[in-house]
């Protein structure tokens, strides 16, 4: 039996649209159920007609990048995914003559933050290196002030460019409408951000790319690249470390099926296969309630948990 929401994406929409896609392969967990529908957008057409779509069929959607911090439950999800195809990809680099000036970035939001920051330090400028191992794009980055190594996305920032699904046109926002804080932006629910303009000092490229380097070699050391992780599962209390945390506690290596706290960084969980994105949920839970009763804090996740989640007894 057809469904109406897709039929409608595939008559308006010039993006691939798939039915009942599998979402695990869009998150670096490599978890999780179905969406309803997938749709990767090639132009502002394609999101103005998943947004009337979207609301005729009264169908919820989320943006999908590098689904970095993405956990969906195993039983699927009943909207609407939405990845920014290549043409929200691009970086212009804008170096003004004057030694003092700074340099102008434009990037589409769906620019890998990687690969932005190799660009920014091959046309000399700095400040942006944190983000050369963060595996997300640069969409997800404004969302959620993304950063690393003492850096984030609010030190660059200037103003964002979004699409808005309800009313089907583009917004230019100064990033101080943002709110920008620790690991949080504010903006319209219906709001994609499709490109941002970044500030830059000037730099020498050779010290950029060595501090790349550096970055590059201090998370291979202590991060579990090589198996498939969310990055950072919870955000750091004022004045402390989730990771240290976690492990002060004794929950380092703790697993709940095939998800397991990562004995080389306790705030990264990993999953091997045949897990589920239950067991991720539950072991993220086992460990909130097991620092909150050892040491009275609460952690925050950073992932983003959708769909349905069964509630957990950690007594």
């Amino acid at each position: 039996m057809s469904d109406p929401l897709v039929d409608a994406l595939r008559d308006s929409c010039t993006g691939e649209v798939h039915a009942g896609r599998s979402l695990a392969e869009f998150t670096t967990l490599r978890v999780g159920g179905d969406a309803r529908a997938l749709v990767i957008a090639e132009d502002d057409a394609d999101l103005a007609a998943i947004g009337v779509a979207c609301t005729q069929a009264g169908a919820p959607w989320m943006v999908v990048g590098r689904g970095s911090n993405l956990l969906v439950a195993d039983d699927g999800w009943h909207g609407v995914a939405i990845q920014l195809g290549r043409a929200y990809r691009g970086t212009t680099i804008e170096v003004p003559d004057e030694p003092e000036a700074a340099g102008v970035v434009r990037v589409g939001g769906a620019e890998p933050l990687p690969t932005l920051a190799v660009r920014v330090a091959a046309a000399g400028l700095t400040g942006f290196a944190w983000a050369v191992g963060v595996p997300g794009t640069l969409g997800g980055a404004v969302r959620m002030n993304a950063g690393a190594h003492g850096g984030d996305m609010a030190d660059a920032l200037t103003e964002v460019e979004l699409f808005r699904l309800r009313s089907g046109g583009r917004e230019t926002w100064p990033a101080s409408a943002l709110e920008l804080r620790y690991r949080h932006a504010t903006l319209p629910e219906d709001a994609v951000v499709v490109g941002a303009t970044l500030s830059l000092e000037r730099g020498e490229e050779s010290r950029v790319r060595e501090e790349m380097a550096q970055i590059r070699d201090w998370r291979r050391e202590h991060q579990p690249l090589s198996e498939p992780n969310c990055g950072s599962v919870f955000t750091n209390p004022p004045g402390d470390s989730a990771g240290r945390l976690v492990e002060a506690v004794g929950a380092k290596g703790l697993t709940i099926g095939g998800a397991s706290v990562s004995t080389t960084h306790a705030n990264f969980i990993v999953t091997r296969p045949g897990a589920t994105a239950t067991d991720v949920h539950e072991l993220i839970e086992h460990v909130i309630a097991q620092v909150a009763s050892s040491t009275g804090v609460r952690l925050v996740p950073e992932v983003s948990r959708v769909g349905n989640f069964p509630p957990v007894d950690t007594s």
